[in-house]
């Protein structure tokens, strides 16, 4: 895995930017990219036009359209910030009626199924897809919920191909380090593996303690499980797509967990407090690994 970090060389910019599905994360990447002066025009693509004026108002986006009319000019670059599920649909709509240089990115939390819909989709041509994942978000939605520095600090993943174009590579790293976040480069398949254990394990296991949690007992919950909960507030339909395009590697990580779980209630049944104080020590070791 490579990283690429912001530099201080001649700031990048674009006449035109289309973000598909303005939500927290469309809106906060536009919000950043005209806050940051790095364009002049946004243009936010949507089903709902109420949210889409409301990410208007609130200066996310210069101007807005429910769908992307044939005639108009297609923009220097298009971020397709939906659901993983439409997002290979999106972008093909968008390469086929391209006749410049796009370049078309994504935010979807999984790359392989994307990146393989989109390549037996392809239609040639001059655009360009190359997948990314901003790692940053919240389990708010909505346009109303944006913030220009979400990515400031934060961690993106960008999986270009052996046949993508640097100009491509350099063109999406580009967009995120003026975000301010720092870009890692990777394959798709080590993507996919790997938020599989930090992104949806994790979300699905706070799902299922809530869900497991007796509705009698919730009065009593305080910040612990608050906490370990508070990703199970997402979106279902979104994390469900997210969970069939990932489940292979996601399947693996539950088996792992399952066989800890077991390991400490084999403790708990023989009354061995050496084996569960060494998984809670490995567990604490592990986390104190991270910074906050």
């Amino acid at each position: 895995m490579n990283r690429r970090e912001p530099t201080d060389s001649a700031m990048k910019s674009w006449n035109s930017v289309a973000i598909v599905g303005v939500g927290l994360l469309g809106g906060s990447i536009g919000l950043g990219l005209l806050r940051r002066q790095l364009t002049t025009r946004v243009i936010g693509i949507g089903r709902n036009e109420t949210s889409l004026r409301r990410a208007r108002d609130l200066g996310a986006i210069t101007e807005f359209a429910t769908e992307w009319d044939h005639e108009r000019e297609l923009p220097d670059l298009v971020i397709v910030c939906t659901p993983v599920g439409t997002v290979a649909r999106i972008v093909l709509e968008f390469a086929r009626r391209a006749n410049d240089r796009v370049v078309i990115t994504d935010v979807g939390s999984t790359k392989v199924e994307i990146l393989q819909s989109i390549a037996a989709g392809w239609p040639g041509g001059p655009a360009q897809f190359i997948g990314s994942h901003p790692l940053a978000g919240s389990d708010k939605t909505g346009p109303e919920h944006a913030d220009a520095n979400l990515l400031q600090g934060r961690t993106v993943v960008v999986t270009p191909e052996t046949a993508t174009p640097a100009h491509a590579t350099d063109e999406v790293t580009s967009l995120w380090t003026e975000l301010g976040a720092r870009v890692h480069v990777m394959t798709a398949d080590e993507h996919d593996r790997a938020l599989a254990w930090v992104s949806h394990l994790p979300h699905v296991v706070a799902a299922a303690l809530a869900a497991v949690t007796p509705i009698e007992h919730l009065p009593l919950a305080a910040s612990g499980w608050r906490d370990t909960t508070r990703i199970a507030g997402g979106d279902t339909s979104l994390w469900s797509q997210i969970v069939a395009s990932n489940r292979e590697n996601l399947q693996f990580t539950l088996e792992a967990i399952q066989q800890r779980l077991q390991e400490l209630n084999q403790a708990l049944l023989h009354n061995d407090p050496t084996i569960w104080e060494r998984l809670l020590n490995e567990g604490r070791e592990r986390r104190d690994s991270v910074a906050d």
